[in-house]
């Protein structure tokens, strides 16, 4: 066998999974950012883990931390129940270990801790992929590209602008895209040899299983702290050891559009949220959600389709240009350019606009939306107005965004 194939079932994944997601409060006051609703029917985390198991990689730790519930319920309901033959997703948190055992300190902290994993393993290589960006990425390719070079860190990076690299870690490499230098947010980000551009981190890596053993042992030693980016990686540089960029933009699976090449989202604003969801809705979307060769797996659920009801002159129901899911009532009312999640009802002569609906959301009636972000089992009482006039919603209590996106969180 090629040392090339199946590297899928050689490679064991630690996912990232803790994040508060503090600047998409209040849609993270009552679940870690990887929880969060994306596109209507997923979850932020569902987008890793489809690339991991449409990879090939089906042995898979989640660590969770932060409000965990709601995210380990997805994982045991949805990727808990699609494993067998020695496949697993399980989530792993602090929240259900001993007392004596701290939270995540840091990125390598949090490996560190379930190290044990790693250890006992069988794996050749280990995948440590954070959970909460909106992306495709077939992970064998990066895989492949680290046994070539024969590295002891490979690190998925990201393409980006000169004029925007300052807000990112960014890489030095050489011509072989070997990583010579990492500053996080430099003033003169160092530029890819021979192009106008710079290599962001995207904080994804590829050890090998040793290797990855041995840095976390040694750089215990020294941080407390032991982050990716701050500690591990500037170790390994001042070590000599072979430390590689992979370029995402190389990276392409099965019947790729060419709109997808290199399309990575952090969605760690509620106005960069809310774009990215818009995206979706467009003619020719930036991110395909009808690729059936490299689908976005979620918990379906045991849910009817989505119907409309009435065809009455002012009250007819019709989504327009809109993404909705199994289980929602479009009742005599319009819905135009939204997302609307599962079991959501929109009763008679309202009109939700540009708007995002999480699951279970009830618009009652002659309730016009604008831009609004409602949370999961919101109730919008008959006669509301949300998004028509932001500052009657700041009174009412309501986060409103530059960009002027009101957010309605939960009350239960």
């Amino acid at each position: 066998m090629s040392p090339m194939a199946n590297v899928g079932s050689k490679t064991i994944a630690m996912v990232l999974a803790g994040g508060k997601g503090e600047r998409l409060n209040p849609l993270t006051l009552r679940r870690a950012k990887p929880s969060v609703a994306f596109g209507g029917k997923y979850k932020i985390i569902d987008f890793v883990l489809s690339n991991l198991f449409n990879s090939g990689i089906k042995k898979v730790y989640i660590l969770t931390q932060y409000r965990a519930y709601s995210l380990n319920k997805h994982l045991r309901e949805s990727w808990g129940k699609w494993t067998g033959l020695g496949d697993f997703f399980v989530g792993i948190s602090p929240e259900t270990r001993s007392e004596s055992e701290e939270w995540f300190k840091g990125t390598a902290d949090a490996i560190l801790q379930y190290l044990r994993f790693v250890e006992s393993s069988d794996a050749d290589y280990v995948a440590v992929f954070g959970g909460d960006h909106i992306y495709k990425m077939d992970v064998t390719q990066m895989i492949k590209f680290h046994q070539m070079n024969q590295s002891d860190i490979t690190i998925a990076a990201l393409e980006v602008p000169f004029e925007e690299a300052r807000r990112y870690g960014v890489f030095a490499v050489d011509e072989t895209a070997r990583v010579t230098g990492f500053t996080e947010k430099p003033e003169v980000p160092e530029r890819i040899p021979g192009r106008e551009t710079c290599f962001a981190s995207m904080g994804n890596y590829i050890f090998p299983t040793r290797k990855l053993i041995e840095v976390l042992l040694e750089g215990k030693k020294i941080h407390a702290d032991l982050d990716f980016g701050k500690h591990v990686i500037p170790m390994m540089l001042e070590h000599g050891d072979r430390v590689f960029a992979y370029n995402f933009n190389d990276n392409v699976i099965p019947d790729m559009k060419a709109e997808e090449r290199g399309y990575w989202r952090d969605v760690g604003t509620l106005d960069s949220y809310y774009e990215a969801n818009m995206d979706l809705i467009n003619v020719s979307p930036q991110l395909n959600l009808y690729n059936y060769k490299w689908p976005i797996l979620t918990n379906q659920g045991n849910l009817p389709p989505a119907k409309t009801v009435f065809d009455d002159d002012g009250r007819r129901g019709q989504n327009i240009d809109s993404y909705v899911c199994a289980g929602c009532i479009t009742s005599g009312s319009t819905v135009r350019r939204s997302i609307i999640g599962p079991r959501c009802k929109i009763n008679s002569f309202s009109i939700v606009e540009d708007s995002i609906l999480f699951e279970n959301v009830r618009i009652g009636r002659n309730v016009k939306l604008s831009k609004v972000i409602i949370d999961k089992n919101v109730v919008i009482p008959d006669g509301t107005k949300i998004g028509c006039d932001l500052a009657a919603d700041r009174r009412k209590g309501y986060t409103v965004t530059d960009s002027g996106i009101v957010v309605v969180p939960r009350t239960d």
